[in-house]
């Protein structure tokens, strides 16, 4: 048996651990990723057990406290970052929320955003300018997707008064990977803080964000590491620390004396989470991290990755009606790609026409396109039957 059929044998055996998978073919890894089942009854398991104890009382309290302790180091592993950087949050927006309401601003700084970030984070930056009249203004990094230098084009666009750059690591829309370090550098010397949207590279890329030197990096469980929705979680750097103040504030996050009073904030990543988190989902996220960590490290996941959507790639550009975003095979798990006539209602009937032959995508609106996110679960005959329903579309249309 060659190499490729052995991993193609481990990889069929490692999916039937996604029930999700055995009856559709799934391209939304960027959207959701499908739950392992054994993240679903772990969640399941953890609600009755502490339900049978006492949700309420020392013996819960003295097993709840590890067991949310266990998945933030399980997600530092994923991050290649101490544990007491790490936050539990719901999610991106509510990470990214933290680092940006949390900085001290003042009238007449600026904020540098690029042009291809999520709405979510676009309009929070334009609720901080309205309260703090804070300066807001965009950098063109769509356009150097296929050639040109991003660091060049922010390093042009920061200004003296720049407190906080806001970039995506991979962007949601075309799939582009920005190089990190050297941008954190850049902005470094600027003395700027620079907040990382992780929604599409944590779980995709393999990381390492001491070595990065990003001050804030806000990532989410449910989209490439296949966990539950509503269990994310925020980086933030330990010299950036002692800047930010808390967002939102609860028990989990202070210091209180004998009376039971505030009088200081916890010295890690905890004094930026609130009380009552919901823990059966940071117990679901660790074993999801498990699993996949059983299959390969990060390294050889996002090997396996690029190697699948360089497949998808290559194969999308063969065909007449279809013009991929990207020129050049992509870096990420993002493969955005165009039909002929780039309208976006023939995308959108696209979409809906592979949806009925139970194959997932989406339709992305700027720029327009269609997005396949491609996992290291993806099958090789998951990519040919998605490229064969494109070219059966495009006959009949």
């Amino acid at each position: 048996m060659t190499s490729l059929s052995v991993t193609q044998t481990k990889l069929h055996s490692h999916r039937e651990q996604f029930p999700a998978l055995a009856n559709k073919t799934y391209f939304n890894y960027g959207g959701q990723g499908p739950m392992p089942q054994r993240a679903m009854d772990a969640m399941t398991e953890t609600q009755a057990y502490v339900q049978q104890i006492g949700p309420f009382g020392n013996e819960a309290y003295r097993w709840i406290a590890p067991q949310t302790q266990a998945a933030r180091v399980a997600i530092a592993s994923e991050l290649n970052a101490p544990s007491e950087t790490i936050s539990l949050t719901q999610n991106v927006t509510v990470g990214c929320n933290i680092a940006m309401w949390g900085i001290d601003w003042h009238s007449g700084d600026h904020i540098l955003l690029s042009d291809c970030e999520h709405p979510g984070v676009i309009a929070t930056t334009q609720e901080i300018a309205r309260r703090f009249a804070v300066e807001v203004t965009t950098c063109p990094l769509k356009a150097t997707l296929n050639e040109g230098d991003p660091v060049k084009v922010i390093a042009q666009h920061l200004r003296p008064n720049t407190r906080l750059v806001i970039l995506s690591h991979v962007f949601w829309n075309t799939g582009q990977v920005l190089p990190l370090k050297k941008i954190a550098e850049v902005c470094r010397n600027n003395h700027s803080f620079l907040l990382i949207d992780a929604a599409q590279s944590a779980g995709l890329l393999p990381l390492n964000l001491t070595e990065l030197g990003v001050d804030f990096y806000a990532f989410t469980g449910h989209k490439w590491l296949c966990g539950p929705a509503g269990a994310g979680g925020l980086y933030v750097r330990p010299e950036a620390r002692e800047s930010l103040k808390p967002t939102f504030i609860g028990l989990n996050g202070i210091v209180v004396d004998s009376q039971s009073q505030p009088v200081d904030w916890l010295p890690d990543g905890r004094r930026y989470e609130v009380s009552t988190l919901a823990y059966p989902l940071y117990v679901g996220l660790k074993e999801a991290i498990a699993i996949h960590q059983q299959w390969g490290t990060s390294q050889e996941r996002y090997e396996q990755i690029y190697q699948n959507s360089g497949y998808l790639w290559q194969r999308l550009v063969a065909l007449p009606d279809v013009k991929c975003l990207r020129t050049s095979p992509p870096e990420s798990g993002i493969v955005s790609f165009q039909l002929a006539n780039n309208q976006p209602q023939a995308h959108l009937k696209l979409v809906q026409f592979l949806d009925s032959q139970n194959i997932l995508t989406r339709t992305i609106a700027d720029p327009s396109c269609i997005r396949a996110t491609i996992h290291y679960l993806t099958l090789e005959s998951e990519i040919d039957q998605l490229v064969e329903a494109i070219q059966s579309f495009c006959k009949i249309s």
